[in-house]
């Protein structure tokens, strides 16, 4: 956070930071005795438009799953995935049909599922 870009990567930190808290995607709580949390970091990256200018700085919380252990701290893992035959697919019934497609970007998207354990996390650094 010593760049000169450093208040453009604190502003996008702050959005990350707001827009998990406006969806719920978890309440600040102490953590119980005998539990262990889930350490966190940051990623950053910056988004570029096609003519390679800078579209937004873009941070994002993670979780450091390296520090859980199956079987003690979770059971199974679910990530879904997007699968380019699906968008190719698309694009095909659009041609054929003559069908108009719009893309657009969405800034802040969630998977919700529901958790049978109670996952414990740490605060990113600086919240």
């Amino acid at each position: 956070m010593k760049a000169p870009d450093a208040d453009l990567w604190k502003k996008a930190a702050e959005e990350e930071i707001n827009s998990l808290y406006e969806n719920g995607t978890w309440e600040l709580v102490l953590l119980p005795e005998g539990r262990k949390a889930v350490g966190s970091k940051w990623m950053f990256k910056i988004k570029r438009h096609a003519d390679g200018s800078i579209e937004r700085y873009k941070a994002r919380v993670v979780a450091k799953r390296y520090s859980q252990h199956p079987g003690l701290d979770y059971t199974e893992v679910f990530a879904p995935t997007f699968r380019m035959a699906s968008l190719r697919t698309i694009i095909a019934l659009s041609a054929l049909k003559g069908w108009e497609l719009h893309s657009i970007d969405i800034s802040c998207a969630f998977l919700n599922g529901d958790l049978e354990e109670d996952i414990y996390m740490q605060q990113p650094e600086e919240f």
